[in-house]
């Protein structure tokens, strides 16, 4: 029967060395364990596996190539804007100079001159302010008048 044991193989030297997976089949007839040696391996061919190069390059290109397509579109629009603000302004300045260009004013008729005419409403008459009377109710305005009597009545006192 075949078991797994992890015992001591002893080297051509004479030390003992610990070996992980060893297959025993058992001890021969003087105690001591038989290992057997694993068996030999088989040629194996490689896999053939595929490099995803060729795909990652297209894919860079492709977006290589919107990256350029929009930064073109961009730099356009912005040209075809800066073209707008540029027409734009000259038309302001136009305007600007239109209206700056100096109109010489009418010269007056000497053959008609002005005569003002007299207004047809009554003249104003005067009328003394009196401050002594207050026909407020408020309190604040009557607190206030009466103030402003007592400074003006005791300062010429």
């Amino acid at each position: 029967m075949l078991t797994k044991c992890f015992c001591f193989v002893f080297s051509k030297f004479g030390k003992t060395s610990p070996t992980s997976s060893v297959l025993s089949s058992g001890s021969n007839g003087k105690g001591m364990n038989v290992t057997k040696a694993p068996p030999a391996k088989e040629n194996k061919k490689p896999l053939e596996f595929k490099l995803h190069s060729g795909d990652r390059a297209v894919k860079r290109a492709m977006f290589n190539y919107s990256v350029a397509t929009n930064y073109y579109i961009m730099k356009l629009q912005k040209k075809q804007e800066e073209r707008l603000q540029k027409l734009i302004e000259e038309e302001e300045i136009r305007m600007l100079r239109k209206e700056m260009v100096p109109k010489a004013q009418l010269m007056p008729f000497f053959d008609r001159p002005f005569l003002p005419q007299r207004s047809s409403r009554p003249l104003t008459m005067p009328k003394e302010p009196s401050f002594g009377n207050v026909n407020s109710t408020c309190w604040t305005c009557v607190f206030n008048n009466q103030h402003y009597l007592y400074h003006i009545n005791h300062a010429h006192a």
